[in-house]
């Protein structure tokens, strides 16, 4: 664009011109045209009188530049170098790039600086965005890079004359992604973490916390450290065998009187060393021996693969390497007689005979008592040198227990007065279970979070129980053998058609015709009473044996669970899709009728 000195205006590809005497702007326009180099852009007294150049705030925006009425520009633009839309709504004259054959001087009579267009949005001025280098724009050598790397325009190179319909409101050059929405990005989880916490260490509600101080295990903890105290003094302690049901406090009594077991051997001249397998997962003979074998440093012994007489070499020369006492803690001790038998208790209640250096004792945990029946005689004898029962805790001692872990698990005053006996009573129903309080306790406190509330309530806890009742009784029936899922079928169909109770002989009847029509093989009576007993323990169905007089006794069975829940549950199992036939089900209980009948 030449200058009021009557510069010569190159507009060649690529030509960096000088700065426009009204916008103050610097352009730099490509395109394929040259101007005239007689011709003054100052003033155009050599244009026919018919071309008026328009004025930046015309209506007229549909010609630019002292086009003519065919679109044509005069300074030697081609009509395909335009490349107007001039049937578009807003009129506007396609001048937005290099490519439209824009000249210097329509660019210098369109442009409108930002004070005025923002002025007067809703005017239908024509707007202009050149490519510059106007500070803010990031464009510093004005070649429409973003040198700043701020992410602002870098360029305003785009002539726009709107109409009066036009929309000054709406950039032509908008982003595709709207402010809301790259306002929300990582916003997913900024909603959750606005609320006030309930928890201050919610592992110490889980069942792998081990306390400082376990309330009301005075006694068995005791009993432990008595028969371990050797061990302190190089000498081989008594094997330990510990009973009782489910969260009565056995493998948290038991790690509590390991860990201190180890710390006191620090100041002693012999170390202790305590070694815990879970044989619910380690369960056979070979990988209890493996997973010694490595603790002990020989991580050369693999999981599977070698003859168990070498894995049981490489574990006892590992342990036999230098003078100490390791004692090894087997949980679910049952767990792994019931699938291996009892050769890895007897190897290992055997093996001090051959050590020279070291002595090992085991310590045991079942929540079966009666599972040394399985046991050879020369096992259960070595083995049971130490019996120790946890009995269930009662209501009070589970009030004990997570009053002592709230004060560490929960914030200040989160707690309603009711919460801890609420949980406790709960849990005392289930046998003394103190697992199952602590689960429960954990379990309102996050249903209190979900409800974004600061306070956990008796509200809360009854919800959450039913919560934790409902995906115990998922569980449990999933896991269910085929048969064992047709006998409770076969209830559940009878406590929906002829009450809440029945005998065995009638759930016997059922459980045979449901066979026949899925074509499966029946068990005899005695079985399925069997299977009936099991559910009992499960805490599916009750089961009581009640007296008839002189007809004799008889097993009265109800249903402990949710119908509608065990019964979808049931019938997941794709051997037993059939009975999802409401014809099916329709056809047992007319039979049931004609049997009444």
């Amino acid at each position: 664009m030449g200058d009021e000195n009557g510069t010569e205006a190159n507009i060649n590809t690529g030509t960096d011109t000088g700065t426009d005497a009204d916008t103050g702007v610097n352009t730099d326009v490509a395109t394929d045209t040259d101007t005239d180099p007689g011709t003054d852009p100052a003033s155009e007294e050599s244009a026919p009188e018919d071309e008026a150049p328009d004025e930046p705030g015309s209506e007229d925006a549909a010609m630019a530049n002292g086009a003519s009425e065919d679109g044509a520009m005069e300074n030697g633009v081609s009509e395909n170098d335009l490349s107007a839309d001039e049937g578009s709504e807003d009129g506007v004259l396609a001048n937005e790039s290099s490519e439209d054959g824009v000249s210097d001087e329509s660019a210098s009579k369109y442009e409108v600086s930002d004070e005025d267009s923002s002025e007067d949005p809703d005017s239908s001025n024509t707007v202009t965005r050149t490519r510059s280098s106007n500070p803010g724009t990031g464009d510093e050598d004005g070649d429409g890079d973003d040198e700043d790397g701020d992410g602002d325009a870098d360029y305003v190179d785009v002539t726009r004359n709107l109409s009066e319909e036009s929309d000054l409101s709406q950039d032509p050059v908008s982003s595709p992604f709207s402010d809301s929405d790259t306002d929300d990005e990582g916003r997913l989880f900024e909603e959750f973490l606005e609320v006030d916490p309930i928890f201050s260490d919610k592992e110490v509600l889980r069942p792998s916390y081990t306390p400082n101080k376990l309330p009301h295990r005075d006694s068995q903890v005791n009993t432990m450290a008595r028969s371990l105290v050797p061990a302190l003094r190089g000498e081989t302690p008594s094997n330990i065998l510990i009973y009782g049901k489910t969260g009565t406090g056995k493998t948290a009594s038991a790690k509590y009187v390991a860990n201190e077991l180890q710390e006191t051997s620090e100041d002693t001249e012999i170390p202790c060393k305590v070694e815990y397998i879970n044989c619910e997962q380690v369960d056979t003979q070979y990988r209890v021996l493996a997973r010694l074998a490595q603790e002990f440093g020989r991580d050369d012994v693999p999981m599977t693969g070698w003859p168990t007489d070498r894995v049981y070499d490489a574990f006892f020369e590992a342990v036999d390497s230098r003078e100490r006492v390791v004692v090894v803690m087997l949980d679910e001790i049952d767990k792994l007689v019931e699938k291996s038998g009892d050769d890895t208790l007897y190897n290992l209640s055997r093996m001090n005979s051959d050590l020279d250096n070291a002595r090992v004792s085991i310590i045991g945990i079942s929540n079966d008592v009666q599972f040394t029946e399985l046991l050879d005689p020369r096992v259960r004898s070595s083995l049971g040198e130490e019996d120790i029962v946890f009995p269930p805790y009662n209501a009070n001692q589970l009030r004990d227990i997570l009053e002592q872990r709230s004060e560490i698990a929960f914030e200040d005053d989160v707690l309603s007065n009711d919460v801890i006996p609420l949980c406790a009573a709960f849990a005392a129903k289930e046998h003394g279970d103190a697992r199952r309080a602590l689960d429960l306790l954990r379990a309102a406190g996050e249903v209190a979070e979900r409800s974004k509330t600061d306070r956990v309530t008796e509200e809360h806890v009854r919800e959450a129980q039913d919560r934790i009742e409902l995906n115990r009784i998922v569980e449990v029936v999933r896991t269910l053998p085929a048969q064992s899922k047709v006998v409770l079928y076969s209830i559940i169909v009878l406590a929906q058609e002829a009450g809440a109770k029945m005998n065995t002989g009638e759930v016997y009847n059922t459980y045979t015709r449901v066979c026949s029509e899925i074509s499966m093989d029946s068990l005899t009576q005695r079985r399925v009473t069997d299977l009936i007993s099991e559910l009992d323990m499960l805490g599916v169905v009750n089961s009581v044996v009640v007296s008839k007089g002189r007809y004799g006794r008889t097993r009265e069975i109800s249903l402990s669970v949710p119908v509608d829940e065990t019964k979808r549950v049931i019938l997941e199992d794709s051997r037993l899709a059939a009975l999802d036939d409401a014809n099916f089900a329709d056809a047992v209980q007319s039979r049931l009728d004609d049997t009444d009948g």
